[in-house]
């Protein structure tokens, strides 16, 4: 019996240890790298969403480019 309670008091320290790793990546990648965003309405048709306002689009939205000032004619540009 006491060898169960070891066993699962390591898995849950593994998890824990790991989820305080990856929560910091995670968060660093989303505002520093890349955000993946939904693009709803028809704001942006017909190059995104072209069946309507039924359909909504998911986008990768490059944050590198724009810290760097990489932006060029023709890139879709998305505020928040």
């Amino acid at each position: 019996m006491a060898q169960t309670g070891g066993f699962g008091r390591r898995y849950i320290k593994a998890f824990v240890s790991g989820f305080l790793v990856a929560v910091p990546v995670t968060v660093t990648v989303l505002d520093r790298l890349a955000y993946v965003a939904r693009v709803e309405g028809a704001s942006m048709q017909p190059s995104l969403n072209p069946e309507g306002a039924t359909a909504s689009d998911i986008v990768l939205l490059n944050r590198w480019s724009v810290r760097n000032y990489q932006v060029q004619r023709g890139d879709i540009v998305s505020l928040v």
